[in-house]
């Protein structure tokens, strides 16, 4: 099989990685890639990001399967256009994407479905804004309604950190026209998850549970980023939990979408806030994994991936039984200089070891110029250990990372510390 992965980040270099195992894998090309994918010799680097050029590629060079990584090709239509054409792709419709394209959508779909989730209001008047923050106090959160690479949302501790956010969106156009809508929503307490299943429109298969740190630095201080680590799993959901999460909230999001009208295809990832009675409730949704829950999530899968993957696209996930490692994974961003706000880029990367069964790095912002290994991005690389306990894999992970090299590289010391203090 030839097989298709679109994307540059490590999310999309996990999953090409992983699909590259399968021994029915002749090829995986990967759209555009970065400079890790471009260094493993099972993968090949395409440069080309225009959907239908990349649906013209995949009907010359006869590619079985193409599956999308990012929301923002699944946002404008990627799946539409390769559904048009009778090519096989895994991934929600325009349609079904803005469960993340619009949190106004997503709100207003839970709101009406009975789906567990904070209160809410939307506001594209800024005067109207201030009065509601202003009438619910802090602390309280302000999310950009559109895209925004993971940086739309601000949890303002302090009215004034709330009132800045409304107008840095409203005002100040900070995300241009994806914040040119606001959803104020109350504050949830609690410890955050991220549960990700795969769907096929009807039937639902659970990944692995994976909690992310989204906050720059150790003690989850400083700004909300992309996510500076991740591990798998996450111990805040145990088994009844997971049940509940299936039950209140995953179930119910799929039929909702398919009485909606739109059956939802592909990745679904819910953001969970779990209060201290262990009541789920939706923080956000994403049409696509998590990065860097993926990486965490794909070095612990020992299923053949291609072949979940030919059931999803199948509408046969009922037939699916995932097989995973039951060690842990847990991986630490490293991140340019001047993350989130102003990373460097051109910064020559040295001393990455190579693969071990223990540790696997994965390549996010990342190129290859004059045969030279630079950064190109924000978040570098995803360092992934694996051990017996969240402190073993955080060992691994982090004896790794001290071998790499390249300047300003920043990253957290504390990836994986809930799971240890539950230990």
């Amino acid at each position: 099989m030839k097989i298709l992965v679109v994307g540059s980040g490590g999310r999309e270099h996990a999953l090409a990685w992983k699909l590259a195992q399968s021994d029915r894998v002749q090829m995986v090309y990967v759209a555009p890639g970065n400079g890790g994918t471009a260094r493993d010799a099972r993968l090949i680097n395409i440069d080309i990001t225009d959907p239908a050029a990349l649906a013209d590629f995949v009907v010359a060079e006869h590619v079985n399967l193409t599956l999308v990584g990012p929301e923002q090709p699944l946002a404008a239509g990627i799946v539409n256009l390769f559904r048009a054409r009778g090519l096989k792709v895994f991934g929600p419709t325009r349609e079904a994407a803005q469960l993340e394209s619009s949190k106004d959508f997503a709100k207003a779909f839970m709101h009406r479905h009975g789906i567990p989730t904070a209160q809410y209001q939307t506001f594209t008047d800024v005067a109207q804004a201030h009065a509601y923050i202003d009438a619910q106090g802090a602390p309280i959160v302000i999310k950009a309604d559109g895209l925004a690479a993971g940086k739309g949302v601000v949890v303002a501790m302090t009215l004034e950190e709330a009132h800045q956010a409304a107008d840095d969106m409203l005002s100040g156009n900070r995300f241009g026209d994806a914040g040119a809508r606001i959803v104020i929503e109350e504050f949830l307490a609690g410890e955050e998850a991220s549960f990700i299943v795969m769907c096929d429109g009807k039937n639902v298969v659970a990944l692995a549970t994976s909690q992310d740190h989204k906050r720059l630095k150790d003690h989850d201080q400083g700004p909300n980023t992309g996510g500076m680590g991740a591990y798998s799993p996450a111990p805040v959901v145990t088994p009844s939990i997971h049940a509940r999460v299936m039950r209140e909230i995953i179930n119910p999001t799929i039929q909702g979408m398919a009485k909606d009208g739109i059956p939802y295809s592909g990745f679904l990832y819910a953001g969970l806030m779990i209060d201290a009675a262990g009541v789920p409730k939706v923080i956000e949704f994403n049409c696509r994994m998590g990065d860097p829950e993926t990486q965490p999530i794909m070095t612990r899968l020992k299923s053949d991936f291609v072949t979940v993957l030919e059931h999803a696209c199948n509408s046969t996930l009922d037939k699916v039984e995932l097989e995973w490692d039951r060690r842990t994974a847990v991986g630490v961003v490293m991140a340019a200089a001047g993350y989130p706000d102003a990373p460097a880029k051109g910064d020559i990367i040295d001393g990455i070891p190579a693969e071990t069964p223990e540790c696997v790095t994965f390549h996010a912002g990342t190129q290859i110029v004059g045969g030279t290994l630079q950064t190109s991005g924000g978040r570098v690389l995803c360092v992934v250990g694996l051990g017996d306990s969240v402190k073993m894999a955080q060992k691994q992970a982090y004896e790794t990372v001290e071998k790499i090299h390249f300047n300003g590289a920043q990253y957290r010391r504390d990836i994986g510390w809930r799971g240890i203090k539950q230990a």
